[in-house]
């Protein structure tokens, strides 16, 4: 490498950025995990989403924390919540909010509905009828939520957390594959080791009546304007363009491999790097790795691609067919 191909050294103020940044966010993890006992994966993975400016799809029984984790999040940051139980005859503007008549100034006002939050849980999202489930899709992709003709913004920085029970199918209304894309990740977040979940008990059952969830000893440690100022010091994360094409040879693959009969269009790559960029940040550095790819590549493309009807049949899936893609990619070498 000649001395006009050598990556500039970061200045001092770049590295003073990136140390707050990740010091900062290693702090909204420990905050989280005092009331989140366990779950390290998904409390991860959800902060990558947060990082990444996308949205996160849970699945999971019911019970495993996961309002609990959203309202942890946002406590620690100072961020409005709002928690949506999606059932059938949810409508559209339950979500976004409509216009209503005043009678005191004879016209029509605005009446928010429960998206306009930092943090908004969307609980058993497959619960509600399909048009319903678009207008919660449709405000996640635009940032904005129109009534009445009006656009308003919703607040910065802005994470859906939706939520489904992999076990419970009756009476719901699967998600499209075409709207799964719209979420960054889908993480399964599963029951806590034997230990962890001793500790769990003892934590919600000391001294309380009955089982409110209890955030009270998460502080708040940024705000925020300083999470937005964290997504865009993970956007300014440092991606080789090797990592780039590993990406995208990574997608390509999922497209032509046996066992998929379907595989991730190009959001998939752009996914695929925005996350790593978040996870290189949650890892203490400024620059991404294959690792990071590698690591974030299944909660990326578990839910872009669609498995073939024979291996289906045999009980395949996904969640064992892109480890065994991702071994078959060569990485590059750094």
């Amino acid at each position: 490498m000649t001395e006009e191909t050598q990556p500039a050294p970061a200045s001092a103020e770049a590295a003073s950025r990136f140390t707050r940044a990740f010091e900062t966010v290693a702090r909204l993890r420990e905050e989280i995990g005092r009331a989140v006992v366990g779950q390290d994966v998904v409390v991860e993975e959800t902060l990558t989403a947060l990082l990444a400016g996308g949205h996160i799809l849970i699945e999971g029984v019911p019970g495993l924390g996961k309002t609990l984790l959203v309202l942890a999040l946002s406590r620690a940051f100072g961020g409005s919540f709002a928690r949506i139980q999606f059932t059938p005859d949810l409508m559209p503007t339950d979500v976004t909010g409509h216009a209503v008549f005043d009678q005191k100034s004879q016209g029509f006002r605005i009446r928010r509905g429960p998206a306009f939050a930092h943090l908004v849980l969307a609980d058993e999202v497959n619960r509600a009828p399909a048009k319903t489930q678009a207008a919660l899709l449709e405000v996640m992709q635009e940032n904005q939520i129109t009534i009445e003709g009006q656009s308003f913004p919703v607040p910065q920085p802005f994470l859906v957390v939706a939520t489904q029970n992999p076990i419970e199918m009756e009476g719901t209304y699967p998600l499209p594959e075409a709207q799964l894309d719209r979420f960054l990740l889908k993480v399964h977040i599963g029951y806590p080791a034997a230990a962890e979940e001793v500790a769990l008990v003892k934590a919600v059952t000391a001294g309380r009546v009955g089982q409110a969830l209890d955030v009270s000893a998460v502080r708040q440690v940024a705000s925020t304007e300083l999470v937005s100022w964290l997504q865009s010091a993970a956007a300014a994360v440092l991606v080789d363009d090797r990592i780039t094409d590993y990406a995208v040879r990574i997608v390509r693959a999922t497209r032509s491999f046996p066992g998929l009969r379907n595989g991730a269009g190009p959001r998939g790559a752009i996914a695929l790097v925005r996350a790593a960029r978040a996870m290189a940040l949650l890892r203490g550095r400024d620059f991404v790795v294959p690792d990071d790819v590698r690591r974030v590549a299944l909660p990326v493309l578990i839910h872009r691609v669609i498995v073939s009807p024979e291996l289906e049949i045999e009980g395949q899936r996904a969640d064992k067919i892109v480890p065994a893609l991702l071994e078959k990619v060569e990485a590059p070498r750094l």
